[in-house]
Order: structure tokens, then sequence, then C-alpha cells
């Protein structure tokens, strides 16, 4: 029975992340290239304040999960690197949805567990199979196909989504090791509590010097467009959502299998963007794509029999 509830468990997690986390990146999307709303930077901002003020709400007023207290200054330095990780791969991947579509930002994600590995070794010293290795190149050569065939290609927008790519996939990794390890395990509502208002700390600046005219604009937007703060407010809310249920795949899972999970994800929004926002895409494209995805089937094939 008790096996039971953790697969319903797990199920509706992956389900509440999927809904989620697809439904922030399209709106991420409407917002950044469509709507006219061409801040990244703060609309980040806007996501970890959500996730922040929802947080605390959930653990100090209706008390889901027991708060707890930072144990030692390496802990919490452990945290501060992992929500300035986490704000890089978000306002990165942001940015990238500017130029690039979402189908081929996806495809460009899917990449990730590559560097999942890469880092895993780096920060854990664990090895895998010469097998497990190589079922890694077709993850990589799917993406260097798909991108000979993008016919949005664009360079400044593609280095910086690989880029948050790889950020991400060590996010993944750091925030393993810190809801796994017995001396400084925080439960994944605690860490994203004490994570996000690091995040708006970090982002703040940034915003104010990178963005300087976002108040006006955004205001403007508002007076223009009566939905446009039901908009904010409800991709800010997603994002809160996303990220929990990013947390707590993670941590009853791993972070190989919440990398495989994504790109199933990414499967499922690339079909759903190419029909709301009608982007070109060609046959090369959707086969080095489909490559990518095949290899990280492989590799998490690989990764459990060669263990």
């Amino acid at each position: 029975m008790s096996s039971k509830k953790q697969v319903i468990l797990v199920c509706s997690l992956i389900v509440l992340w999927y809904s989620s986390n697809i439904g922030v990146l399209l709106l991420n999307k409407f917002l950044l290239s469509t709507y006219g709303f061409r801040f990244p930077i703060f609309l980040t901002m806007c996501h970890m304040s959500a996730c922040a003020i929802l947080s605390y709400i959930s653990i100090v007023f209706f008390k889901f999960v027991p708060l707890q207290t930072l144990k030692s200054r390496n802990q919490f330095l452990k945290i501060a690197t992992l929500s300035l990780v986490f704000c890089g791969s978000v306002v990165g991947g942001n940015i990238s949805l500017r130029y690039l579509a979402v189908s081929f930002n996806q495809a460009v994600g899917a990449t990730t567990p590559f560097f999942t590995a890469v880092f895993a070794y780096i920060m854990t010293l664990k090895r895998e199979s010469w097998v497990t290795y190589g079922a890694l190149v077709p993850v990589v050569a799917g993406v260097v196909i798909a991108s000979g065939g993008e016919p949005g290609f664009h360079l400044f927008g593609f280095i910086v989504c690989i880029s948050a790519t790889a950020a991400r996939a060590f996010k993944s990794v750091l925030q393993g090791i810190l809801l796994s390890s017995d001396g400084e395990k925080l439960n994944s509502m605690n860490l994203l509590l004490y994570m996000s208002p690091i995040a708006v700390l970090v982002l703040l600046p940034a915003t104010l010097v990178m963005e300087p005219n976002v108040i006006e604009v955004t205001i403007s937007l508002g007076k223009e467009h009566k939905y446009m703060w039901l908009l904010l407010a409800l991709n800010s809310t997603m994002a809160y959502a996303a990220n929990l249920s990013n947390f707590l795949v993670t941590k009853h899972t791993s972070a190989l299998t919440l990398q495989v999970l994504g790109n199933a994800k990414g499967a499922v929004a690339v079909v759903i963007s190419i029909l709301l926002f009608r982007n070109p895409v060609t046959v090369m494209g959707i086969g080095g794509y489909s490559i990518t995805v095949c290899g990280v089937i492989a590799y998490g094939e690989a990764k459990r029999r060669f263990k």
C-alpha cells in the first residue's frame, strides 16, 4: 500500500510539473516575444518573488511542512550558490526565448543530460561505463543537426540557450546533493523558501542596471492591455508551481530521471508551441531533435544496465 501511494505521489508530481512547466514556458514566450514585454531579468525576478512569498505562506501560515533552519554557514553558501546558478539558467532561458522558437529552445535544452553527466563526474567523481557515455553522442549530434535545419537560427540566442542548459544541469546536480546529504538535508519547500529571496536580491540590482525603463514600460503596457497584470501574476504563480514540483520530483527520483522526464515534457511543449505560435519547422530539425531524444533514452537505459 505504501508503494502504491508512492507511485501515485510521484505520478501526481510529474503531472503538476508538466502542466506548470509547459504553461510557464509558453507564457514566457508569449510575453517576451509576442506581447512586447521584453524584460527577461525583471520577469525572472517576478517569478522568484512569487516563489519567496508563496513558500513563506505555505510553510509559516499553512504549515504544509515544518520550518527548517540553516545549520551552518557552509549550508547557506551552498544554497546561495544554487540560487545564483538558478538565476543564470532561468534568465538565460528567458533571453533565448526572445530569439529562438520554443521548439528549437527545447531541442537545445534536451542536451541537459550530457551536461548533467559531466557535472556529476566533476562534483561527485561518479564515473559511468564507456557504453553509457557513448550513448550521449547522439544527444549532442542531434542538436547539431537540428541547428543546421532551424529556419530561425540565431547565434546569440543559441549561445545563451546552451549556457542556460549547462547552468540548469549544474543546478540539478547541486540540488540533488543538497536534498540527499544527511548533514545538510532540506525538504524541497524549505530549500525554495531560502533560495528565492537570495535570487530576488541578486536580480533586483541587475534589473535596475540592465533594464532601467522596465517600470514605465510595464505600467504603459498595463494601461494598454487590461490583462497585463493578470498575465504576470499567473505567470509568476505557475513558476512557483513549476519550481516546487521540480524540487519534489528530484527529491523522490533523481537528477537524471528529472532530465529524462524533462525531455518527454519538451516533446509535448514542442508540439503545443508549434500549434500555438505556428513557427516554421523542417524535417531536418525534427530529425535532429528526435535523435537527441533517442540518445537521452539510450543514455538512461545504458546507465541502468551498466550501473
